[in-house]
């Protein structure tokens, strides 16, 4: 509900008390949670929809600055604040996604709240309008909320879904398509390296054959999770295709990436996974790696070739193992 009222008259203060009575009774008894800030920014009025969606009862926040405890652990200017505070251009420093103002003198914005009373996360949007009197001048702000964390987590997983491989759970290729792109775009601003691995289980076809497409499934499940316990927090491992997973590595040297697929190689064989058809019996890997520093002369396609010769090199020398191209290699 957006409350865009330019006069209201509840907080007029030249309003006759009988009014301003009636508005404060009414605003008390919306169903969207509001609060009210004087022109000191403090709380002149907590509605009881603010008091279930915050856990703060109204007696404490009334007559103080102290609102913003309500929903964040830091202090943090609300848009009431910036409004009443005329700082609404700052307003996409503070609220930097899905923040604009409502009109010249109004705000809303959207965005995750700590809710430390509540003791959990959540997704409000905020609408701050300014309340004015007969003669123009600004003697209150009103702020209206509404929780849209449902919804929120709804778009969520539904992006989820959109970028996961739904067997493994790891990214799909369409999101490492975009990932790789875009580590290719920060790599060239910031002049460092780019590694990428392609990992390609041995012999699958036979151990499809042996154990059916069921317990194909759950053997890519399980080098899936292999894959991607050796992973850093800002690397990206993908199901690229089949029985295909790529690993994209920021800033990180063609030696760093070889030990990384070293580790890798190394954890899916002492899986054990039973295959007649692998190296010792056993499921194993074997992975290509490639490096590049990005510059506007090559492109990110050119890395994928490269790292999958190397992993063509590794499955022509006997499998199981890790190749580097050949020209850094040497």
């Amino acid at each position: 509900m957006h409350m865009t009222t330019t006069r209201a008259q509840p907080f007029d203060i030249a309003a006759p008390s009988q009014d301003r009575g009636f508005g404060n009774k009414l605003l008390e008894m919306l169903a969207v949670p509001a609060f009210v800030l004087d022109t000191s920014c403090k709380v002149m009025l907590w509605n009881r929809a603010c008091e279930r969606l915050t856990g703060v009862p109204s007696g404490e926040v009334l007559g103080t600055s102290e609102h913003w405890r309500s929903f964040h652990d830091q202090p943090r200017p609300s848009l009431a604040d910036l409004v009443m505070q005329q700082r609404t251009d700052e307003i996409r420093l503070i609220y930097p996604r899905q923040a604009r103002p409502h009109d010249a003198t109004a705000l809303c914005a959207e965005s995750w709240c700590e809710m430390p009373r509540v003791g959990e996360r959540r997704y409000l949007a905020a609408d701050a309008s300014p309340i004015l009197d007969d003669g123009g001048a600004l003697v209150a702000v009103v702020q209206t909320l509404r929780d849209l964390t449902d919804e929120k987590m709804a778009q969520i997983k539904l992006e989820q879904l959109a970028t996961r491989d739904g067997l493994t759970g790891l990214a799909n290729r369409r999101c490492f398509d975009e990932t790789l792109h875009a580590e290719w775009a920060r790599a060239l601003r910031q002049k460092q390296p780019l590694s990428l691995l392609m990992v390609d289980v041995d012999n699958f076809k036979a151990y499809n054959d042996t154990n059916g497409h069921l317990g194909g499934d759950e053997c890519l499940k399980r080098i899936a999770t292999a894959v991607a316990s050796e992973m850093r927090a800002n690397d990206l491992v993908a199901r690229y295709g089949g029985e295909e997973f790529a690993v994209i590595l920021p800033n990180e040297s063609l030696k760093g990436a070889a030990i990384v697929a070293e580790r890798i190689r190394c954890r899916v064989e002492r899986l054990r996974v039973a295959n007649a058809g692998g190296a010792d019996g056993h499921v194993t890997v074997s992975i290509g790696a490639a490096t590049a520093i990005a510059s506007h002369d090559a492109t990110p396609s050119q890395l994928v070739g490269i790292a999958d010769a190397a992993l063509y090199r590794a499955k022509h020398m006997g499998r199981n193992r890790i190749s580097l191209p050949f020209a850094e290699a040497s």
